[in-house]
């Protein structure tokens, strides 16, 4: 599609577009992005933007693809090692310049956005299973230290923002179907009344979606519903109100992780204990948002955002019965409920200081999250008989709670022509609050609190050396907190949290460069970030994992990107990344991990991609990427194979009248590897891969109409 093709060359310009705090850009109705506090006439385009921060549309993310996860098309961003776990009950696996890879499940370093609702807890926990890809208008991945400017997380920001609906109303149905049963269905309805420029004019996106798969393990199969809505309605000439809905539901099964020995044998299987306790996990999720936008004065803006939600989440383990008879055992179900809302505002002045272009926000974001946490036992006895993976007696029952409050101002500054100087700091306090109300003889009271602040300052010093080609650098501190999990017990074996697990804080320097070249962008960045007290896994006994800071950590980094057009209907990405991870102190106990690298990150990333993408007809695409091996654990004992894998797509897309058909194929790990997807670092039981499916085709269908 030649609009796909030329999207990166002709983006319009960013106000300031990394400095604010999420929702921080917006898709006008000519799918360009501005900042909603300020006129797009008056920014900077993706190439002006001191920092390095990707931009991929949601033209892009569909483009021939599942429209499932977000690991189907953003690996052509450098700094971002997202993968699949073929496994639906613990999320996608992403880290983000190495923060994140110690994850187990969900997503930590990293903060998520969708319409500026955050889809990372206060703790730092974040999740992707509601981001309905089909609804999607840009992806934005923003690495760096102007990440450290939205709290609490230190590898980096994504923020997803959705379609607005614009005229003609158009309805569209999809469907997709793959390899291992896997199918997708999805309707979306979108429009406008007006413009958008009158009062009374209304935008609506409106979209629905099945997913279903029998899985390339044994044990994995999954099936997810989704729904995403998004209404703006314009008061007046001066404000205008969005309303957002989100819900989702997941039923998954759990395959776990196997040792290197069982994957070369099988990496289809799955242990025993999987199948015995039939590890699954169920998740809902609702919520719902508010944002309120208005031009206050010629100078002055005001944008308030408000949400709630609830996402309740039932897991069955595969921790053995006998395991669980200690009275401290927390059981191998866990239930819990979280309750979550929040609430950001910030105020936009624009002026002139000394006769300098100066643009000043200031605001205050509060988030808080309350969190029921239970657990059972994953057995029954009726009869003397044992029925395992059945929920039976509780064993843990505690209620937490957790808030942020963090204020923050941020600045912009045209000091010349060529140069400009960017700088904020946002002062965040995290707070943890745990009660204990199971307290047994053997299990003591778990009760306590924590408290963590820090300032986070960022700046960034950019020259332009001509209108094509600028140079950036940048510093800035970020800090990411432990998670509840990981606060909830002590190495020790004594009650309470574990209060001497300090926050992470982490000190970056980067510098970088960005150039057009013809109808395409080239960017390079050099970084190196050291970490003070880095979080890692301490140990892991009776289904109780401990946690506890490294020391220093030095991660150092270049990453390469490319998005070129030519001949008008062919379009080529490529991204290199160079990362070396390394503990610079001891983090394995007894045996010194100084020197050793960062499990669960790969040193180098490969990504090439070309594509022939006319607006109608024939096209056809191609991708490989190339992941060197990973580490498993501390010690780097057990590392994975380094792989390449290829893939191709056709389709054809047919315009007549107010109808739009695009029929395509594909073929993912075309040349049948066998390697590994992603990496459970530091299982205690060994249990460190999960498995990547062989080669393995789908289809895939839309059709759409448009009432002109």
């Amino acid at each position: 599609m030649k609009i796909l093709a030329l999207r990166r060359a002709t983006l319009p310009l960013l106000t300031l577009p990394v400095l604010f705090p999420l929702p921080l850009l917006a898709a006008d109705n000519n799918n360009t992005l501005v900042v909603s506090a300020a006129p797009a006439e008056n920014g900077l385009n993706e190439l002006d933007t001191p920092a390095a921060l990707s931009v991929v549309s949601g033209d892009e993310m569909r483009q021939a693809a599942a429209r499932v996860n977000l690991s189907e098309n953003l690996s052509s961003v450098p700094g971002l090692q997202i993968q699949n776990r073929q496994n639906y009950a613990q999320d996608l696996q992403l880290s983000m310049r190495g923060f994140g890879s110690r994850s187990t499940f969900g997503v930590r370093g990293l903060r998520i956005y969708v319409d500026g609702i955050p889809a990372t807890m206060p703790d730092g926990q974040s999740q992707t299973s509601n981001i309905d890809i089909g609804s999607i208008d840009h992806v934005e991945v923003l690495r760096g230290p102007f990440s450290a400017l939205y709290g609490n997380a230190s590898g980096g920001v994504i923020n997803v923002t959705t379609q607005q609906g614009q005229q003609p109303p158009t309805l569209e149905v999809s469907s997709w179907y793959g390899s291992y049963g896997s199918w997708r269905n999805s309707v979306k309805a979108s429009g406008a009344t007006g413009d958008g420029s009158h009062a009374g004019d209304v935008n609506y996106t409106v979209s629905a979606s099945r997913f279903t798969t029998h899985g390339y393990r044994d044990h994995s199969a999954a099936q997810r519903n989704l729904g995403n809505a998004r209404l703006g309605v314009r008061i007046d000439d001066l404000s205008t109100l969005t309303l957002l809905f989100n819900s989702v539901h997941i039923d998954a099964q759990d395959p776990g992780g196997l040792t290197p020995a069982q994957w070369r044998d099988n990496p289809r299987q799955v242990v025993s204990n999987v199948s015995l306790y039939n590890t699954r996990k169920t998740v809902d999720q609702t919520q719902g948002g508010l944002r309120y936008q208005r031009q206050m004065s010629e100078n002055d803006d005001l944008s308030v955002m408000l949400y709630a939600g609830i996402r309740e989440t039932t897991q069955f383990q595969s921790i053995p019965a006998a395991v669980q008879r200690p009275p401290s055992h927390p059981g191998g179900v866990i239930d819990l409920t979280r309750h979550y809302q929040g609430v950001d505002t910030r105020w936009t002045h624009r002026d002139t200081l000394l006769s300098i272009p100066v643009a000043l926000t200031g605001g205050l974001d509060y988030e808080t999250m309350t969190e029921r946490r239970k657990g059972y036992e994953n057995f029954t006895v009726s009869d003397g008989v044992t029925h395992l993976g059945d929920q039976g007696n509780l064993r843990r029952n505690e209620r937490n709670l957790m808030w942020t409050l963090d204020p923050y101002l941020q600045t912009a500054w045209q000091l010349t022509d060529k140069l400009s100087l960017d700088a904020g700091v946002r002062f965040s306090t995290v707070n943890f609050d745990s009660n204990d109300f199971y307290v047994r003889p053997g299990n003591g009271d778990d009760s306590g609190e924590a408290r963590y602040h820090k300032w986070l300052p960022a700046a960034a010093l950019k020259y332009a050396f001509e209108p094509g080609w600028n140079g950036w650098i940048s510093a800035g501190r970020g800090f990411e907190t432990p998670t509840i999990n990981e606060l909830s017990y002590r190495a020790d074996t004594t009650t309470g949290l574990n209060l001497g697990l300090r926050p992470a804080t982490s000190d970056t320097l980067e510098i970088g460069s960005k150039k057009r070249i013809g109808n395409g962008l080239l960017s390079a960045a050099l970084f190196q970030t050291d970490t003070q007290d880095e979080i890692v896994a301490d140990a892991s006994s009776g289904g109780r994992t401990t946690y506890k800071n490294a020391g220093e950590t030095r991660r150092r980094g270049l990453e390469l990107s490319l998005d070129q057009q030519f001949a008008w209907d062919w379009r080529l990405k490529m991204a290199y990344t160079l990362l070396d991870a390394r503990y610079r102190s001891n983090a394995c106990g007894s045996d010194s991990c100084d020197g050793k690298r960062i499990p669960g990150i790969a040193r180098n990333m490969l990504y090439a991609g070309v594509g022939y993408l006319p607006e109608q007809g024939f096209y056809a695409g191609s991708e490989v990427r190339y992941l060197s091996q990973i580490a498993a654990d501390d010690h780097n004992a057990v590392n994975t194979p380094s792989y390449t894998v290829a893939a191709l797509n056709s389709g054809y897309k047919w315009r007549v009248d107010n109808w739009t058909l695009d029929l395509f194929g594909r073929v993912d790990n075309l040349f049948d590897r066998h390697y590994v997807g992603s990496v459970i670092v530091n299982e205690s039981n060994g249990r460190y891969f999960e498995s990547a499916p062989g080669r393995n085709y789908s289809l895939g269908v839309s059709l759409s109409y448009a009432f002109l």
